[in-house]
């Protein structure tokens, strides 16, 4: 599955960071990482934290995902607002779901300081404005369930988002105290490094084609005939998981990204602020650590990369049609634009956990707007995992919930 259309901003902007070899020999592990992107690496990383003897692969270069194609917007908002999600599973799961996100913002500002990363972690505020009239009853709503559950948030009415931002045509929105950017690809590739110096292996070009289970460990053949012998294999395989687990689980997305140079006179406060609304599908930008504005959206169901790419020049109009609301005096200059593809569950909320199917074996797949910060809530699950320890979440990030 091809999951990136064009080059993305991000591959280009940091060429080819690391070169690893392919498998050339069989090999044998305590724990076999199937998915070289950001949370491939991420799992990894706590994994040779753990102590574990710990193999990567990826079946392209590393990172050469979905990595390369994400906005890399660090919020604790999930894509199914909090007080819509206290619906759906209780309120218990629903806060702690949005609370992880927030912790894992914190986690990943640590991670990035103690390995001294250089991918342009930034902590920045978050608003969420109400892109139509229509909407802003049900945005204070979500403002109050935020507030209860201890959220840093403030109301800004419409007068304020101008005063504040300098956008034009909102009708008030949600300010976020937590929220964060960095260049995902760039810091996966660093995490990795950072590990393979404290032994562990990873391995690109490297697709695994077949799983015999026995008792106690797992055999794993690659598509050159070598093979791995782990004793648990964690699945970080993202929206690729589709291809191996069969039930419906999650509805495959497009969605469009735009990137430029940026006159920040034009704007207020947008390099310390993250930006989206209610539409559907929304608009979202942020700046990057260059100087650059993303701005994304313009999100449609999924169906194959080639009808996808034949509607960049239509969804990079469209994208910029939605910024001309907000900011019509401004004239965007695209630099790059490219499509990605994510997942979309009915609760907004990841899989991670086991499957019933696949023995000696535990999924970290983080879905939606979320996917990095539900991947770093999903080291310490995974951590429990390899200790028979549950987690708080476990019932709430289940398959056949």
């Amino acid at each position: 599955m091809d999951l990136k259309s064009n080059e993305p901003f991000w591959l280009l902007k940091n060429g080819l960071t690391a070169s690893y070899p392919s498998l050339k020999s069989n090999e044998s592990c305590e724990v076999l990482i199937i998915g070289g992107g950001i949370t491939g690496s991420l799992i990894a990383h706590q994994m040779v934290s753990d102590g574990y003897k710990t193999i990567l692969i990826d079946k392209r270069e590393i990172c050469n995902g979905s990595t390369s194609a994400t906005t890399s917007m660090l919020q604790y908002e999930i894509d199914v607002p909090l007080f819509e999600l206290i619906e759906k599973i209780g309120k218990k799961g629903a806060v702690e779901s949005y609370k992880a996100c927030s912790e894992a913002i914190d986690i990943l500002g640590k991670l990035s300081k103690q390995i001294r990363s250089k991918a342009g972690f930034k902590r920045k505020k978050s608003l969420y404005f109400a892109a139509k009239k229509k909407d802003v009853d049900w945005l204070k709503k979500e403002y109050k369930a935020r507030k209860d559950a201890g959220f840093d948030v403030k109301w800004l009415e419409a007068d304020q988002v101008v005063k504040q931002f300098g956008f034009e045509n909102t009708f008030g929105g949600i300010l976020s105290k937590q929220g964060a950017s960095i260049d995902a690809f760039k810091f996966a590739h660093e995490l990795l490094g950072h590990n393979v110096k404290k032994g562990l292996g990873v391995f690109d070009k490297t697709e695994m084609k077949k799983v015999e289970y026995h008792r106690g460990f797992n055999l794993i053949t690659v598509e050159s005939g070598f093979q791995i012998k782990a004793k648990k294999i964690i699945y970080c395989i993202g929206y690729e998981s589709k291809n191996l687990i069969k039930e419906n689980f999650v509805d495959l997305k497009s969605t469009y990204a735009v990137v430029s140079e940026i006159d920040l006179d034009k704007f207020k406060n947008i390099t310390s602020t993250l930006v989206w609304n209610t539409a559907d599908p929304y608009l979202y930008m942020r700046t990057t650590d260059d100087g650059r504005l993303l701005i994304g959206g313009g999100d449609e169901d999924f169906y194959d990369a080639e009808k996808r790419d034949l509607l960049l020049h239509k969804k990079e109009k469209e994208i910029l049609k939605n910024l001309k609301k907000i900011k019509p005096d401004y004239h965007f200059y695209t630099d790059f634009v490219w499509a990605g593809t994510f997942g979309e569950t009915k609760d907004g909320l990841p899989y991670i956990g086991i499957h019933k199917k696949f023995k000696n074996s535990y999924f970290v797949l983080g879905f939606g707007g979320n996917g990095i910060t539900f991947s770093v809530t999903g080291m310490d699950m995974a951590s429990k995992f390899m200790k028979n320890k549950k987690h708080l979440l476990s019932e709430y990030f289940r398959f056949g919930r």
